[in-house]
C-alpha cells in the first residue's frame, strides 16, 4: 500500500485555483440556467426588465475579477493616469454592480412576488437565485484563488 505524506491541506492548496474556478464557473452557469428556464417556462408572467439584474451581476463579476490582488495592494505596475487608485475605484464599482443586482433581485422576489402574492412565484424565485449564485461565483472566484509568482 502506498502511504501519502501529503496532508489534506496541502492537497487543497495545490488544487485551490482549479477547485475555486470550477465551483465559481458552475455557480455562474447554474444561475444563468435558472434564468433561462424562467424565460422559457414562465413567459408573460414577469417583466422583461427583470433580466437587467442578471446582466449587472455578470458585469460586476467581470469587473471584480479583472483586477488582480497585487494591483489592489499597489505591488504591481499599473500604467495609466489613475494607477492603484483607479484600480480600487474600478473594484468598488464592480462590487456595487454585484450588490446592486442582488438587492434588485431581492426586491423583485419580495416586493413583487411575495408581498403582492403573485402566482406563479417561480420568476421571482428564479431571478433571485440567479443573482445569488452569480454573486457567490464572484466572491469565490475573486477570493478563492491565489496568485502565485510563477
Amino acid at each position: 500500500a502506498v502511504v501519502s505524506t501529503q496532508s489534506t491541506g496541502d492537497w487543497f492548496q495545490d488544487k485551490r485555483n482549479a477547485i475555486s474556478s470550477i465551483l465559481a464557473g458552475s455557480l455562474f452557469a447554474v444561475g444563468w440556467w435558472i434564468a433561462i428556464d424562467v424565460g422559457a417556462t414562465e413567459a408573460g408572467h414577469y417583466s422583461t426588465a427583470y433580466w437587467t439584474c442578471g446582466v449587472f451581476g455578470t458585469i460586476g463579476l467581470l469587473m471584480v475579477n479583472a483586477v488582480s490582488n497585487s494591483q489592489l495592494r499597489g505591488d504591481a505596475y499599473v500604467p495609466g493616469a489613475l494607477g492603484t487608485s483607479g484600480t480600487r475605484v474600478w473594484m468598488v464599482i464592480g462590487f456595487l454592480c454585484s450588490f446592486g443586482a442582488l438587492i434588485g433581485a431581492s426586491f423583485i422576489l419580495f416586493g413583487e412576488y411575495v408581498y403582492k402574492k403573485i402566482e406563479p412565484s417561480y420568476p421571482g424565485t428564479g431571478f433571485f437565485m440567479q443573482n445569488l449564485l452569480i454573486f457567490m461565483a464572484t466572491i469565490i472566484f475573486k477570493f478563492g484563488r491565489v496568485e502565485d509568482a510563477y
